[in-house]
């Protein structure tokens, strides 16, 4: 397996940040984007996501990462329950809904998949080589 260098090379990085993308779409639509409280949360929720994942990779310690990532899944199911709420108030479709849920289900399976595998791995992280 190839050794991973940047957290932008991480496949479960790349699926954060492209919903977090999906996100500002959605939320500029005319409706939802004159709900401030809602499009501004559900935005930094998207946003935590990727975000704790880059951070978590930066710290160099598996324990760290883990920690972090599980605050990347907290809020992965933080978007996925405002999106169900934005549908509830008609600001996305049945569709988009559906299509959103099943990328952050994916998404939130990658994040517990990789804190198994950082649990379970004898390399304690980059700090520790």
């Amino acid at each position: 397996m190839a050794t991973i260098k940047r957290f932008e090379d991480l496949s479960v990085w790349k699926l954060a940040f492209d919903n977090a993308n999906l996100i500002y779409e959605l939320t500029s639509k005319p409706a939802f984007n004159r709900d401030f409280a809602l499009r501004d949360q559900i935005r930094r929720a998207a946003i935590s996501v990727f975000s704790n994942i880059a951070e978590g990779f930066e710290r160099d310690g598996n324990r760290e990462f883990v920690n972090f990532l599980s605050v990347a899944k907290g809020s992965c199911g933080e978007v996925r329950a405002q999106a169900m709420l934005a549908n509830r108030l008609g600001y996305i479709t049945n569709d988009e809904l559906t299509f959103l849920a099943e990328r952050l289900v994916q998404t939130s399976h990658q994040i517990s998949g990789f804190q198994k595998y950082l649990r379970d791995s004898q390399l304690r992280g980059r700090k520790f080589a």
